[in-house]
């Protein structure tokens, strides 16, 4: 029997960034993968541009424009609705792809108890080179419940159509968007566990800052809402107190002392070895900034 190459489609949402959409485009064209994979780039509420791409056999290359609400959230709804592969996949626009990342994947999915895949990756930007791989091959719900996971990037995950329609479309209600990814995976892998691919197979292109920079109450308002709409993180003491710790520092380093104190208290109730109450203490302190503290974990390939 011949091996079966589902089609594919690749999500990118974009605003304006032409160079690094291309490259982009580009890396997930040029895929090894022998079937079809279809790429929509959609684009944020801007005007639709032509892209400088070549899409060869068994490769196709939609522009359009997103028709949900504005952000990364419509963006890819948007995309999914225009989609016409068994699979699906997503990759931001600054990201590139390795030339094996869809094939290595595929054959992951050959195991009909799992419904999605993720992927090593490699952070690469100004003084960082750094490969971030899990050091197991399957990513449980109740993994996502203890940790974010940052190995499952957006950018490296492949998902089964079915698995999409069970867990449901990006949260654009989520505010700012913020966590829209981790959100989305905590449902995602409430209906499958993801594999994982041990092997960086994915370029995330890490500039040391972040859309969300300094936007410190809508981080406070996005964990909140995280928390809120899943009951069953609060079965994972460390994984609240992660969040809630990071609800903590955003509230320091917006000038909300009062707030961070009682936040953080909450904090070293849950867990006392929760890492954020060493970086918010000295914020809540005014002895540093929160927006240096981040620099600094950025540099390292890190978040707080």
């Amino acid at each position: 029997m011949p091996e079966h190459h589902p089609d594919i489609s690749v999500v990118v949402a974009t605003r304006d960034r032409p160079g690094l959409l291309e490259r982009a485009v580009t890396s997930i064209l040029q895929q090894d993968y022998p079937g079809r994979i279809e790429c929509i780039v959609v684009y944020d509420h801007v005007d639709v541009r032509e892209l400088n791409v070549t899409a060869g056999p068994d490769r196709s290359l939609k522009l359009i424009n997103n028709t949900h609400r504005q952000g990364l959230p419509g963006g890819r709804n948007s995309g999914v609705d225009a989609a016409t592969g068994e699979l699906l996949a997503f990759c931001d626009d600054d990201d590139i792809w390795l030339p094996a990342k869809l094939s290595r994947q595929v054959k992951r999915l050959a195991d009909p108890a799992i419904g999605a895949v993720s992927c090593g990756l490699r952070l690469r930007g100004p003084g960082i080179d750094k490969e971030r791989v899990l050091d197991r091959e399957l990513v449980t719900h109740e993994d996502f419940l203890a940790d974010r996971v940052m190995e499952v990037h957006s950018s490296t995950m492949l998902v089964r159509r079915s698995t999409w329609k069970a867990a449901g479309e990006v949260d654009e209600g989520i505010p700012g968007g913020y966590s829209e990814d981790y959100e989305w995976l905590l449902r995602v892998s409430a209906h499958t566990p993801v594999a994982f691919v041990r092997e960086p197979l994915v370029i995330v292109d890490w500039h040391g800052g972040s859309f969300y920079f300094g936007r410190w109450a809508t981080i406070v308002e996005a964990q909140r809402y995280l928390i809120r709409k899943h009951p069953d993180l609060a079965d994972n003491r460390a994984g609240l107190a992660r969040l809630r710790g990071q609800i903590a520092f955003a509230l320091a380093s917006g000038n909300r002392r009062r707030e961070a104190v009682r936040e953080l208290a909450a904090v070293v109730r849950l867990n006392p070895r929760e890492k954020r109450v060493l970086v918010t203490v000295p914020v809540i302190l005014r002895l540093m900034t929160g927006e240096w503290l981040l620099r600094m974990a950025q540099k390292r390939g890190k978040g707080i």
